[in-house]
């Protein structure tokens, strides 16, 4: 390479394209194909995907192995999780060894279980030894222990020691999703042997954003961006571009939700894993977090309505899912019957007046609304650490008053249309018993929006509190609350006035 002061501009010249094609040449994978399969939406279209399943039904393995030619991985993963298992266990076997190992990688966890179960043990290790470690991780950590020993067995030994070493941290932590191989550079190395040690080495990562400054000790002292870097002339001692000093280190046992914190907060592309000797032993890229924010934005969503973050999709077991949704509907079904014993207490008050059963499920409908509204923000802000103890206070508060205010203008208008309806339309009622009764429904209204703010916000502050994930336990207890306190306060309010 020759060495340059400065920067020479170039312009680039357009290339002779032939008018024509060849004849022989195959441009309807790149054109056709890929433009027919893949719809304005970037999903699979749904005459596609029949396409492909016509031709296993078939048996056609040249036509199956045509349309899945060129698909991205991520597309023929989603063609996997759209066929049905048979289907499934039979295209790969067609794929054979054109099935890219990347696909195993964007596969839904029970999806990919169906497909490392179809793979034999040779190809499945090929593929797995071309994978980035924290993509191959994910491929091995949910594989049964003696599968996974026979598949490692299959991989070089580097590779195998390096897999190895990523299962041992515990699951959802840095040392878990993080890649081993890692690009660093002693401080006092040039900006030219670095570039000479990136075109000869063989190791590198498939993708890396900076350079990572080490000491003798392998322990990070900065990073310098790329685009840094190859501005720079080769004689620059790569210590003088370090420009971060608040460069931003993870530690291995760090939970991955607070990995994705920090990469949103700080605005991070990339980010070096330090061991607990400060030792440098990988790094984790901005993709890996995109992953993470996925998994624990959905596991958070579906905890909210009491599915299992394992049980959430569309081809896990039926036996599994089964088994995990009655756990909580079992729940839910004591919640409803603590509020049916709460109406049992005045079912005196219900015989006498038939009104107060029609208008029961108002009050516990408002309240379970406004409560899970209050809830799914607080659960988020939890999760996103924009609510903490230092402004919890002013947090409760805020959604005590939007509550209120909302209670009361629902309150206001539902109260009036009941006493206006019950007084001189209902069965012949007084008109001063169509308006307290639209006075007491409009204070049972008020009474249990505001209990539903409070309880969801409160609610998951006392779980994180006492160290429980608040996403999974507080619905239960916000619905119980609404239920309990809107049939209370509505009935016992009316056997008050209304009696």
């Amino acid at each position: 390479m020759t060495e340059q002061s400065g920067i020479e501009e170039t312009r680039a010249t357009e290339p002779d394209v032939p008018s024509e094609l060849p004849e022989d040449s195959d441009d309807t994978l790149p054109t056709n194909q890929k433009d027919e399969a893949i719809s304005k939406t970037n999903a699979l279209n749904t005459e596609f995907v029949k396409a492909v399943a016509l031709a296993i039904d078939d048996g056609n393995d040249t036509e199956a192995i045509h349309l899945c030619e060129g698909l991205h991985p991520a597309d023929v993963a989603d063609l996997l999780e759209q066929l049905s298992q048979d289907e499934r266990t039979i295209l790969v076997a067609m794929l054979g060894d054109t099935l890219d190992a990347n696909v195993l990688a964007e596969l839904d966890e029970d999806v990919r279980d169906d497909v490392v179960d179809a793979l034999p043990t040779e190809q499945l290790a090929e593929a797995v030894a071309e994978l980035e470690t924290d993509d191959a991780v994910f491929v091995l950590e949910d594989m049964e222990e003696d599968a996974r020993a026979e598949v490692l067995a299959e991989i070089p030994v580097a590779e195998r020691l390096a897999l190895q070493a990523a299962l041992d941290f515990d699951e959802d932590t840095a040392g878990r999703i993080m890649q081993r191989d890692v690009f660093a550079a002693p401080s006092y190395w040039t900006v030219g042997q670095i570039i000479d040690r990136l075109r000869s080495a063989e190791d590198l990562p498939d993708l890396f954003y900076e350079v990572y400054i080490i000491d003798p000790a392998f322990k990070p002292l900065g990073s310098v961006s790329l685009s840094r870097f190859l501005k720079a002339p080769r004689e620059m001692v790569i210590g003088d571009l370090v420009e971060n000093n608040d460069f931003k280190q993870i530690v291995v046992d760090v939970d991955q939700e607070e990995v994705a914190y920090m990469f949103e907060k700080y605005n991070l592309i990339s980010a070096p894993v330090v061991d607990g000797g400060g030792r440098l032993v990988g790094m984790i890229t901005v993709d890996d977090v995109m992953e993470i924010v996925h998994e624990e934005t959905t596991e958070d969503m579906l905890a909210l309505a009491g599915v299992e973050a394992d049980q959430g999709g569309l081809s896990g077991s039926l036996t599994g899912t089964v088994r995990s949704r009655f756990t909580w509907l079992s729940i839910n079904l004591f919640t409803a019957i603590l509020a049916s014993l709460v109406i049992s207490f005045f079912d005196a008050t219900i015989e006498q007046i038939v009104a107060v059963a029609v208008l029961m499920p108002i009050v516990a409908s408002m309240g379970g609304n406004a409560g899970t509204q209050t809830l799914t923000v607080a659960v988020r802000n939890l999760a996103t650490k924009d609510l903490t103890a230092s402004n919890a206070l002013r947090t409760v508060s805020r959604e005590t008053a939007i509550a209120f205010i909302n209670g009361v203008a629902l309150a206001i208008l539902m109260g009036a249309l009941a006493g206006i309806w019950y007084g001189s339309v209902g069965g012949g009622a007084s008109y001063e018993a169509g308006l307290t009764l639209g006075l007491v429904l409009a204070a049972a209204m008020i009474i249990n929006m505001l209990c539903a703010g409070l309880a969801g916000i409160l609610v998951p502050l006392g779980l994180q509190r006492a160290g429980a994930d608040p996403a999974v336990s507080s619905s239960v207890f916000v619905t119980t609350v609404t239920d309990v306190v809107g049939f209370f306060a509505f009935l016992g309010l009316a056997a008050l006035f209304l009696v």
